[in-house]
This record gives C-alpha cells, sequence and structure tokens, in this order.
C-alpha cells in the first residue's frame, strides 16, 4: 500500500497541452516535440539556455557575446560573459501594471495588506535610497530576518537594486545561527521585522537580533520592520523602516552589474561543521527561476500563488522573483497553515482564489490529520496546480491531495534538487503523472543516474544523483571556500557534481527520490534508501511521520531503526510496532525489519518540513548530530534521546552488537 510504484494517476487534457508554457516555447524553437527539444538541449546546453532568457524576456543593458565558458572547468563555468544587468530590471522595472496586486499578505491575527507592483517597486526604491544613505553600497552583504512580509520581497528586491548581496535568515534562528552566518559572510546590515506570531503568540525577534548583533563585528545598521511597533531599539544601530524612507524618493535606477555579480547569500545546512553558503548570480538565479517555474511549473501571468514557507529557504526568495518574473500575484501568510483554524490553509486558497498552491508531503500529511470533510466546504476550484517540493511522496497522501485538492483534474506536480542548483528532476504537464514520481531531469543539467563507479545504470537501478553538464543557477562555488565546494560535489568522479540522493528510473521512465545517499541504510550486501521503508510505514495509517535510518551491526553491518509518530489511533494499540514491522517486510522484505521502533511525539524537521535523518541516526549511535541551527523543534532532539536512554538504545548501553 505504501509503494510508489504505480500506474499514471493524471493526464493532461489536449486544452492543458495546448495552453502549456512548454507548448509555447517549442513554437518559440520551432521544434516539433519535447523529445526533440530534449535532445538539442544535451546536445547544445548553450543554446537551450540561450533560448530559455530569450523566452523570459531577460532585460540587459549590454548583452553577453559568450553563452558559456568552460575554460576554467566544469565545476566553475561563466555564463553570460560580457553580458550587464540587473535582476531587478526584469522583476519590478520593465513592462509592469503598476496597478496589478503583487503580493496580498495575511497575519495570523486575521490583518491583511496589499501591495501593487507599483507599490513593490517604490517600496524597494525608497529602501534602496535609505540603504545607501546609510553607507550600504554595492557588493555590502544584507541580512534579510524575517518570514515571509511584503517587506521581505521589497528588502530582496533593494538589495538587489543596489548591487549588494542578500543574505536570506530563517525567521526561527536563534542569535548563535544569525551571527555565525552573518560572520561569515561579513554583512554590513540587517533588515529585520520587530516581531511575529506564531501559533498565537507574539514572537520577539528584536531580542533575538540584539542578542546576536553584539558577536557580529561587521554590522553597521540594523533596519526594523514594524510589526508590533513598541520594541526598544539600540541608538545609533536600529532604525525603523518607515522612519528611514520617510522623505526619500520613490525612483532609483538599478545598478548595472556584470551578468554572474552575486545576488545572494543563501546557506544550507552541512553534515558536520558549519553551515555553507552557496552563491546565486543575478543572471544564475533569474534564468534557472523562470526554467523551473514558469516552464516546469506551468506558472503563468494570471496564476496566484501560494507556497507557505520562509524567507530562509530558496523557495522563499524563488517565490518572489518567479511571481515578478511572469507578473503573477503572491498570497503570503503568517504563522503555520492549521492555526488558528484548522482549515487555514485551504480557506486562504479559497478567498483568495490561489491558482498555484506549494504543498509538500509533511505539510500535506498535517492537513489530511483533520480529514477531507473542512475541504469540502470550501470552493477549491480556482486551484489550477499544485507543486511540492524537498522530500519523497508516500502513496496515501499523495492519492489524498490529488483527490480532496486537485480534485484529480489539476496536475499535483513534483520538483526535486536542492540549495545549491535549483531544480533537477521535474513532472512535466506534457506528460502524464504518476503518484510521486517525476518526468525526467530538467532540460539543461546533464542528470544521470550511476553506480558506485560512476557508470550510467538501466531502468530498475538504484543509484546516485549526478549532473554531467553544469547548469545555469548552480552555486559560484561556496562563499569563501572554493575547496569545500570542490570537496563536496566535485571529488568523487571526473568532472561529475554528485547531488547526494538515490534516484532510479521505472519501465515507463518515470524517476524517482528514494531519499538522502548520505542517510543510505546498508543491510547484508544490500543498500536502499529509507524512502521505500518509510513508505510501507505511512501506508498503514498508523503513523503520521517517519524516519528510518541505518545504525552499525556487527552481523548485518547495518540494522534498521524506525523513529515514528503514532497517529492517535495507533498510540493505544499494542500491537502497533508489530504491524508496523509487518508491513516493512511485506513491502521491502526481511532483511529489512527493525532493530528497534523508537516512538515520539514529533521529529526533528527543519522549517521548510524536512525530516533531519541525519540528527536521528546522530542520536541513536551518540554522535555529534552536527548544525541543529536549522531545526524550528530542538525539543524533539531531546525528546528522542530521552526515549533511546529509556529504551538502552544505541546511545545508551547498546544491546545491539
Amino acid at each position: 500500500m505504501g509503494s510508489l510504484q504505480a500506474d499514471f494517476a493524471w493526464r493532461p487534457s489536449a486544452d492543458f497541452k495546448e495552453n502549456a508554457n512548454w507548448t509555447r516555447f517549442l513554437a518559440q524553437v520551432g521544434l516539433p516535440n519535447y523529445e526533440t527539444l530534449e535532445a538539442k538541449a544535451a546536445a547544445d546546453p548553450g543554446w537551450f539556455w540561450g533560448e530559455v532568457i530569450r523566452y523570459l524576456g531577460i532585460q540587459w543593458q549590454s548583452n553577453f557575446h559568450t553563452i558559456l565558458d568552460l575554460s576554467k572547468g566544469k565545476p566553475w563555468p561563466q555564463w553570460c560573459v560580457g553580458g550587464r544587468l540587473n535582476i531587478v530590471e526584469t522583476c519590478l522595472d520593465h513592462d509592469k501594471d503598476p496597478d496589478k496586486c503583487a503580493i496580498v499578505w495575511e497575519g495570523e491575527d486575521g490583518e491583511i495588506r496589499r501591495w501593487t507592483y507599483g507599490q513593490l517597486r517604490d517600496e524597494s526604491c525608497r529602501l534602496a535610497n535609505g540603504l545607501r544613505k546609510l553607507g550600504v553600497s554595492q557588493g555590502d552583504r544584507i541580512g534579510i530576518y524575517m518570514p515571509l512580509l511584503p517587506e521581505a520581497a521589497a528588502a530582496f528586491m533593494a538589495t538587489a537594486r543596489i548591487g549588494a548581496v542578500a543574505l536570506p535568515l530563517f525567521s526561527g534562528f536563534g542569535p548563535e545561527a544569525i551571527a555565525a552566518r552573518m560572520n561569515d559572510a561579513e554583512a554590513k546590515a540587517l533588515i529585520a521585522v520587530d516581531g511575529m506570531f506564531r501559533r498565537g503568540q507574539k514572537v520577539d525577534l528584536i531580542k533575538t537580533v540584539d542578542q546576536a548583533a553584539r558577536s557580529i563585528p561587521s554590522l553597521t545598521h540594523v533596519i526594523v520592520v514594524r510589526r508590533f511597533g513598541a520594541s526598544e531599539l539600540e541608538p545609533g544601530r536600529d532604525i525603523y523602516w518607515d522612519d528611514l524612507v520617510t522623505g526619500l524618493d520613490d525612483r532609483c535606477e538599478a545598478v548595472v552589474l556584470e551578468a554572474e555579480a552575486p545576488l545572494m547569500i543563501i546557506y544550507t545546512s552541512g553534515t558536520t561543521g558549519r553551515p555553507k553558503g552557496t552563491v546565486h548570480t543575478h543572471i544564475g538565479f533569474l534564468t534557472k527561476t523562470g526554467l523551473d517555474f514558469s516552464l516546469g511549473f506551468d506558472l503563468k501571468q494570471s496564476d496566484t500563488v501560494l507556497w507557505p514557507t520562509d524567507m530562509g529557504w530558496l523557495v522563499g526568495p524563488i517565490q518572489i522573483a518567479a511571481t515578478c518574473l511572469v507578473s503573477a500575484t503572491l498570497s503570503l501568510m503568517e504563522g503555520i497553515p492549521d492555526f488558528p483554524q484548522t482549515d487555514r490553509l485551504f480557506r486562504l486558497v479559497a478567498d483568495e482564489k490561489v491558482s498555484f498552491l506549494g504543498l509538500g508531503p509533511t505539510a500535506a500529511r498535517l492537513m489530511k490529520r483533520y480529514g477531507a470533510e473542512p475541504l469540502k466546504k470550501l470552493d477549491l476550484s480556482s486551484v489550477r496546480v499544485v507543486a511540492s517540493t524537498g522530500e519523497p511522496w508516500d502513496l496515501e497522501t499523495w492519492n489524498w491531495v490529488f483527490e480532496n485538492v486537485c480534485a484529480r483534474r489539476a496536475p499535483l506536480m513534483n520538483y526535486s534538487g536542492g540549495t545549491e542548483v535549483g531544480g533537477l528532476l521535474s513532472t512535466n504537464v506534457l506528460y502524464p503523472i504518476k503518484p510521486g514520481g517525476f518526468h525526467g531531469p530538467m532540460l539543461g543539467t546533464g542528470v544521470d543516474v550511476v553506480d558506485p563507479d560512476g557508470r550510467s545504470l538501466p531502468a530498475g537501478a538504484v543509484g546516485e544523483l549526478v549532473m554531467r553538464t553544469p547548469t545555469m543557477g548552480m552555486t559560484k562555488g561556496l562563499w569563501r571556500d572554493p575547496q569545500r565546494y570542490i570537496e563536496s560535489y566535485w571529488s568523487r568522479f571526473p568532472d561529475t557534481w554528485v547531488h547526494g540522493d538515490w534516484v532510479s528510473k521505472d519501465e515507463d521512465g518515470v524517476w524517482y527520490v528514494h531519499g538522502r545517499s548520505d542517510d543510505t541504510i546498508k543491510l547484508a550486501g544490500k543498500r536502499t534508501g529509507p524512502a521505500e521503508i518509510e513508505s510501507a510505514l505511512m501506508g498503514t495509517r498508523l503513523v503520521e511521520e517517519a524516519a528510518a535510518v541505518g545504525i552499525p551491526d556487527s552481523l548485518k553491518g547495518e540494522a534498521v531503526v524506525i523513529a515514528a509518530v503514532l497517529s492517535p489511533a495507533a498510540q493505544a494499540d499494542p500491537h502497533a510496532a508489530a504491524t508496523l514491522s509487518k508491513a516493512i517486510v511485506d513491502s521491502v522484505g526481511a532483511p529489512f525489519k527493525p532493530k528497534h521502533l523508537v516512538f515520539v511525539s514529533s521529529l526533528p524537521k527543519t522549517r521548510n518540513s524536512k525530516i533531519m535523518r541525519r540528527v536521528v541516526r546522530a542520536v541513536l549511535v551518540g554522535e555529534d548530530p552536527g548544525d541543529l541551527s536549522t531545526l524550528v523543534n530542538p525539543e524533539a532532539v531531546e525528546e528522542l534521546k530521552l526515549k533511546v536512554e529509556a529504551q538502552q538504545l544505541p546511545a545508551g548501553k547498546s544491546r545491539i552488537d
């Protein structure tokens, strides 16, 4: 029941295909079908990226003379050599209807704010002029510490407008995590909100900022968005946003930059050690975002986009840029999807006529807890596309979303990649969709699936996801750490990016992601990712979420241990553990029968709902779990430690050899 090996669930209608953005792109390049485009893009990636730039209408001050220069090697591609531009010229300054709604925001307390494209442009210009007034200039790094507010979009665009470098920070970070990233980037300014609501409670972010600022020597200015307006500001350092911009000009010409000038440093957690600063450029980020969203997800000017996330994760800046690029409308929400009403997310979809909904598997499982009845009372007919990324699906949750949110007519699309590269795999609205599957690689990436020696694998085999062609949008190394960049991604096979995911293709050519390869379970000579085991658990309906990890075992090499959150009905079931073990054996075989099951109230997750299996495994074996600053619920780690000690598992006088 939990396996994702299923038949095609959605097929595009003739009308959907005719109006798809890929169809428009094929007409632009004069090719008869997508298969021909795939072949030409693989043979000539430079041609393909040039056509994507033309399709997106990217604005240039000086056009490039060379689309791709690989003279420094594949890890260091140079894109659009000779070109000069600024992302805001395309996203805000060119050909926008100033009266169209750009952003609608709903606070957890019910407050609603709407900004038109004219207001967003003017606000970004005033802030850009304010930053210059404070002495911030081209190349300076500016932290952005807030959830997705209208001001977050203006701050991102204002930073780009003056040629500074944005440093998005997760709004749940504590002082140490903020300081670590700001210090690594030597950031000069920080734009923050004074507070936010979460589950009905006021969260005072200014106190966190103040604690962090004391250990950031490079920080000279903090600009504060007035959410609550009663904060104690540090004289000489802090200033309210509205006080800074009052009376300033609402026009500010964008600084013209080299095409690959840095736009943003966004940090991704390393397995150990300090976070890795991925570097995104003006042309790379803009073009890859356009490919992934306008073509990959079929985002249109008529769409209203709602994808609950945070400014500190790549999807936050991406949805701002993607929405502005195609002149759509962005719907933002403060807080979480199920508070103050359990149906809040879907009520917002109905109220704002959301047509493009981002919904990951963990968030979907959260909403599924409340059943489908609340959805039947809402008009969700506006939903045209549901998009997903971040983690593998289980079949039951995928089907629940497809049935109750998509109404079996809207495609439930899938997208996988990373902070370092954007999307590598995607569904495609020109083709049928299988639950949890991908049509294939994003064009221009050279994606392949390989064995431990780097050789391509046939359909049915699980292997490493690699990239044989550098993609536009790929990080320009790691911030001030080129050696770590090479070691992290390019050191295993010659001229090949190793992404760190297990993938496979089925007999129909549909791709699947089986989890992180650093989460690999190696058992009695067999290797598997955790996704298949976890999918079998989800299929029992006894668990709400699960993490399958491997721990050392002298007989088998590794033993499977499960950490899971039981459903309310299963919590009183004395046979739950036996039922779950049997489900795994029935689905993936007796060798993967778990040695132990640990039941907890929550699993450690990041703000974008990724379950941190490496943290679970580290707790189980008593190792240092590494960077925990991205966890939204660090208390889950402490609970897991207590359960491990109580059950005398590996970290607590293990009974495992």
